[in-house]
């Protein structure tokens, strides 16, 4: 009965010491309302319901050249490699604080000669299994091992993380590149069609009918189209490259669809931007547990907490059994060997560490309030980011219709003035200026839809989709 009460009043003291306690992700946030955490009021129905970050990046991006890309970017890419390598590092670090609880055993054999004053030689010998094994009373190795724990997750997050960014980094480059191709046609056509124009002009100066300022600035115009060709290509030569440094491979062609020049967009991927069921953010407490972000500075959090209970043990006394066993002749006896067995209990308290101990424990609080404000800064961070995306997004979508109009109406503009050229009824400057706005206006649609499929990229791993 005696040893019966002993046991559970310790298990009181311990337990109301707190340092056996487990940790709690917060559920609330100081200052932040997790309902309108997107800073919006369901814009066009965008919030609520299913989140499009529950799509896999293969559902998401359906592209077949993009997803070979992003499949063979996961498997060579060198930063990717690296966190899961970090990943198995800190699982090996588990299992050894895992196995903290058990104890260390070590084989020392020893030997020595010795002779006093000439006389013969003594030789005596010891053959000990030396054992030793920290009492874990006070909670130092199961926070250890719950710090190590936090730690897989961080590294584990991190992993995941990296494969997000990978996945949408790949994405931008990949439709970067279908801008630029979509770019390189206009002015291609451009460059043709101006060309014609100028030996339009050209004629028309040799029969006397227009002045040679007009051939000076059609051929103007006409060579600066040329020199944005020269630029797209090498644009394009970099771009490749870029993707190229992602896989983790020599500079090669990146073989890619083709822009729907008909539609303004390319077809498989960038017309998402313009349909309302591809802007769902879903429920934004939602976020909270598939941002990658989040989930690791929530897992610093816990990691921090545990290394606090950590030093907080370190002012209380630690226990170590240890123990020897085996043969040994040093004993006074030279032969024949005994056997050799020694127990030993050895407890200690700090009294005075030149006040390391206060001050690592101050440190660790220190650390742990610190990371509590950073976690609240990324769940604002993240909704912020959430907010801009499906802003930029709507915005796309908004100026897209104007855009198509724009160059329909400049392209019979265009059409129309040179006709009336043609005819003597207008003059070369009206025919460059709608020449010069329509190849504006192209170019305005083709980057608009980019940066709308920027956007939805954007808005899909603000949302935390992309690493499965």
């Amino acid at each position: 009965m005696k040893k019966t009460l002993i046991f559970f009043a310790a298990s009181f003291l311990l337990s109301g010491c707190g340092l056996y306690n487990k940790y709690e992700a917060p559920q609330t946030f100081p200052g932040v309302d997790t309902n309108a955490l997107f800073g919006i009021e369901n814009p066009s129905g965008a919030v609520g319901g299913a989140s499009i970050a529950q799509l896999s990046w293969r559902e998401f991006f359906t592209d077949p050249q993009l997803q070979q890309l992003i499949e063979q970017a996961l498997a060579n890419n060198t930063d990717l490699n690296t966190a899961r390598i970090n990943v198995e590092k800190s699982e090996i670090s588990l299992r050894t604080k895992k196995l903290a609880y058990l104890p260390s055993l070590y084989f020392m054999p020893k030997g020595s000669i010795s002779s006093f004053d000439g006389a013969p030689a003594t030789k005596s010998y010891t053959l000990p299994l030396d054992l030793s094994w920290d009492v874990d009373l006070f909670g130092s190795i199961t926070n250890k091992k719950r710090a190590a724990q936090a730690a897989l997750l961080q590294a584990q997050m991190t992993e995941e993380a990296t494969r997000s960014n990978l996945v949408s980094a790949i994405a931008q480059q990949y439709y970067y590149l279908l801008l630029l191709d979509r770019e390189m046609e206009i002015l291609t056509v451009t460059d043709s069609l101006w060309k014609a124009s100028l030996e339009t002009q050209q004629a028309l100066y040799e029969n006397g009918q227009a002045y040679s300022t007009a051939v000076d600035q059609q051929e103007s115009s006409w060579l600066s189209v040329k020199t944005q060709i020269v630029d797209i290509r090498r644009t394009i030569h970099a771009t490749e490259n870029s993707i190229c440094r992602l896989l983790c491979i020599t500079p090669q062609h990146i073989v890619r669809s083709k822009w729907d020049a008909e539609g303004g967009y390319h077809s498989s991927a960038n017309k998402r931007v313009l349909e309302e069921k591809y802007l769902k953010t879903g429920i934004p407490a939602m976020m909270l547990e598939r941002r990658h972000d989040i989930r690791l500075a929530n897992a610093c959090m816990e990691e921090a907490f545990y290394n606090t209970k950590v030093a907080r043990a370190a002012f209380y006394p630690s226990i170590t059994l240890s123990g020897e066993a085996g043969w040994t002749n040093n004993n006074g006896l030279v032969d024949p060997s005994k056997l050799l067995l020694q127990v030993v209990g050895s407890l200690s308290q700090p009294l005075f560490a030149r006040g390391q101990i206060k001050a690592n424990y101050k440190v660790a609080q220190l650390t742990e309030e610190n990371l509590k404000k950073k976690y609240v800064q990324t769940v604002v961070d993240a909704g912020n980011e959430v907010n801009e995306a499906l802003a930029d997004c709507q915005s796309a979508r908004e100026k897209h219709a104007y855009y198509h109009r724009q160059v329909e109406v400049l392209h019979e503009a265009y059409t129309g003035t040179h006709e009336l050229m043609d005819n003597g009824k207008a003059r070369y400057l009206e025919v460059l200026t709608a020449q010069e706005s329509l190849l504006s206006a192209q170019l305005n649609e083709a980057t608009n839809m980019y940066q709308g499929a920027q956007a939805l990229i954007a808005l899909y791993i603000a949302l935390g989709g992309g690493a499965k």
